[in-house]
This record gives C-alpha cells, sequence and structure tokens, in this order.
C-alpha cells in the first residue's frame, strides 16, 4: 500500500507553505515600513502570521 504523506523531507516546496510563507513576509514587511517601531502591535501581527 503506498503512503499517504511522502516523507521525503521537501516541505519548502508545498503550495500551502509557499502560501503561508508569503503571508508572513508580507506582514512582516508591512510592520516594518509602516509601523512605529517600538509599537506592541508590531510583535503582534508578526506572531500572528508566523502561527
Amino acid at each position: 500500500m503506498e503512503k499517504l504523506i511522502r516523507s521525503n523531507g521537501n516541505y519548502k516546496s508545498l503550495l500551502c507553505y509557499k502560501k503561508a510563507n508569503t503571508i508572513f513576509l508580507l506582514t512582516y514587511y508591512f510592520c516594518e515600513h509602516y509601523l512605529s517601531k517600538g509599537d506592541r502591535t508590531i510583535d503582534q501581527m508578526v506572531q500572528a502570521a508566523r502561527t
């Protein structure tokens, strides 16, 4: 029987990983460029995008 999930360890090629990483990078860019440096909102937004 063929495995349902292949264990080749190449998670970076998955579409869901690419989309999640893009969302994280866009959120990080937005926070760095458009919010004040000492703002707690930055930490909250980056953490939310990471999870």
